[in-house]
């Protein structure tokens, strides 16, 4: 599985996590910084991305548009990029078990 991250979370997790979710990427590194949402999720759903996110925005639009894609909320509010990457790596298992079942959404603590 791949994840999409949001802006608001740092390119460097990318690579930091390659060994759990290799060829993620970051909307800034793909030039979608300045784009919509909307754009964002269009890109994440025909290019087989999780979108993670620490904005409530996105878990709004899964429940309007349904998966895919399926969206990651982090409810951890801003933290340093270490403890972004440790929330998950500790919930590996977990968000492997989201990609495979049928929700739209999963909130990690």
């Amino acid at each position: 599985m791949k994840l999409l991250f949001d802006e608001n979370l740092s390119f460097k997790l990318c690579r930091q996590l390659n060994d759990l979710f290799p060829d993620s990427n970051h909307v800034r590194l793909l030039g979608l910084e300045r784009g919509d949402d909307r754009t964002i999720w269009n890109y994440a759903e025909a290019n087989g991305f999780v979108l993670v996110t620490l904005d409530a925005d996105f878990v709004d639009m899964a429940g309007l548009l349904n998966a895919p894609p399926k969206v990651i909320r982090l409810r951890c509010g801003n933290q340093p990029t270490a403890v972004i990457e440790a929330l998950l790596r500790n919930h590996a298992e977990t968000i492997g078990d989201f990609a495979r079942d049928h929700s739209a959404c999963l909130e990690i603590y």
